[in-house]
C-alpha cells in the first residue's frame, strides 16, 4: 500500500511493493491526468520538429523563392520549379508511406504485438489499436458524414472552387450539391478548396501514429527491462498508487538479455520514418497554424486512449494500459 502526502509525495516504491526507499519519501508522483516526465520529454520531439522545419522554409534560399500555393497546401508542383524532392506530393514516401501511413503503423504493432515477450494482453493492445483508429476515422475519413478535418475547413468559411462554378452556373437548386462536393469530394473531382483553416492531415496521421507506437512498444520494453515505473493511477476507492499494482507480469523479466525483436525493430524503422516525414511536411507543406492544428488534434486523441485510462478506472477496465 502507498502512503499519500499532501503535495503528491508517497512512501513506498512502484508495484505496491511494502519496502520504500529513500528516493521514493522524496521523490513526488506524477499525477495520474499528466503525462510522464519521459513522455513529456518524447513528445517535445513533435513540436521541434514542427518549429525546426518551419524555420528552415524561411531561412532556405531554395523553399523561400520557391513558389507556394495555398489552394494545394504545397509549392508549386512543377519540376523546374519545386524545391527539393521531398517537396513533390509524388515523391515515392509520401505516395507508398504517408498515403496508406495507418497501415503501415498497424502492421509494425500487430508484428509487434504477436512477436515480443514483453507484451502482457495482445486483445488489450486490439483494443487500444481500435479506439486510437477510430479517432483516425474521424478525424480523417468519416465523422457521421464529412470527417473532422473537412468540417472544420468548412465552419471557418472555406470552400470549393468547382464547387462555386457549379453554383453560379446551376443557381439555388444546385447549391445543395456544391455543398456535399466541398465537404466530401472537392479534391476527387479536380477541385481545390480555398479558404477556411485546413487541418494538417499530414501531421495529425505521424505525430498520432508515432505516439501509439511510442506508447504500445515503448512502455512494454521498459517495464520489461525493469525500469522504473513512472506512471501512477486512481484507484477505483480513490487512492493514487503506481501503475504497476495492477500488472499481469513482474517487471524486469527481460534484465540482461534486453532485444528489440523483429517486432521491435519494425516499429523502430516506422516510427523513423513517420518522423522524417514528419520534418518534410514541416518544411515543405501547409502553413504553421495548419500544422499546429494537426499536432494539437493528434496529442487530444493521444490523450483520450493513454492518458484518461489512468484516472479513470472505468475507461482503464476496459483498454488497460501499454505494459500492464
Amino acid at each position: 500500500m502507498a502512503t499519500q502526502y499532501p503535495g503528491g509525495s508517497h512512501k513506498a516504491i512502484d508495484n505496491g511493493s511494502n519496502k520504500a526507499s529513500p528516493l521514493a519519501t522524496i521523490r513526488p508522483r506524477n499525477p495520474p491526468y499528466l503525462p510522464t516526465r519521459l513522455e513529456r520529454l518524447v513528445t517535445t520531439l513533435f513540436p521541434v520538429l514542427l518549429v525546426f522545419g518551419t524555420l528552415f522554409s524561411v531561412i532556405s534560399p531554395q523553399t523561400r523563392g520557391a513558389i507556394y500555393d495555398p489552394s494545394q497546401q504545397a509549392h508549386a508542383q512543377d519540376a523546374a520549379l519545386v524545391p527539393s524532392y521531398f517537396a513533390r506530393k509524388s515523391n515515392l514516401f509520401n505516395v507508398v508511406f504517408v498515403k496508406r501511413g495507418w497501415a503501415w503503423t498497424s502492421l509494425a504493432l500487430l508484428i509487434f504485438t504477436a512477436s515480443h515477450p514483453s507484451v502482457t494482453s495482445r486483445s488489450r493492445v486490439g483494443l487500444r489499436w481500435a479506439a486510437v483508429t477510430v479517432c483516425w476515422i474521424l478525424v480523417t475519413q468519416w465523422c457521421f458524414g464529412a470527417p473532422v478535418i473537412d468540417r472544420g475547413f468548412r465552419w471557418t468559411g472555406g470552400r470549393c472552387d468547382m464547387a462555386e462554378r457549379e453554383i453560379s452556373r446551376g443557381g439555388a437548386a444546385e447549391a445543395g450539391m456544391a455543398d456535399v462536393l466541398t465537404a466530401m469530394a472537392c479534391r476527387t473531382a479536380g477541385g481545390h478548396w480555398r479558404g477556411g483553416h485546413d487541418i494538417s492531415g499530414h501531421v495529425f496521421l505521424l505525430v498520432l501514429s508515432t505516439a501509439m507506437l511510442l506508447q504500445e512498444v515503448g512502455w512494454p520494453l521498459l517495464r520489461w527491462t525493469g525500469a522504473t515505473e513512472e506512471r501512477t493511477i486512481i484507484m477505483s476507492d480513490g487512492a493514487v498508487k503506481g501503475a504497476g499494482v495492477e500488472a499481469n507480469m513482474a517487471p524486469g523479466r527481460g534484465r540482461g538479455k534486453f532485444e528489440l525483436g523483429v517486432g521491435g525493430k519494425t516499429a523502430l524503422v516506422v516510427g523513423s520514418l513517420n518522423v522524417w516525414m514528419l520534418l518534410m511536411t514541416a518544411i515543405y507543406f501547409h502553413t504553421w497554424f495548419e500544422k499546429l492544428t494537426g499536432l494539437v488534434t493528434a496529442l487530444v486523441a493521444v490523450y483520450a486512449v493513454y492518458i484518461v485510462p489512468r484516472f479513470m478506472p472505468v475507461i482503464r477496465a476496459v483498454l488497460a494500459l501499454p505494459g500492464i
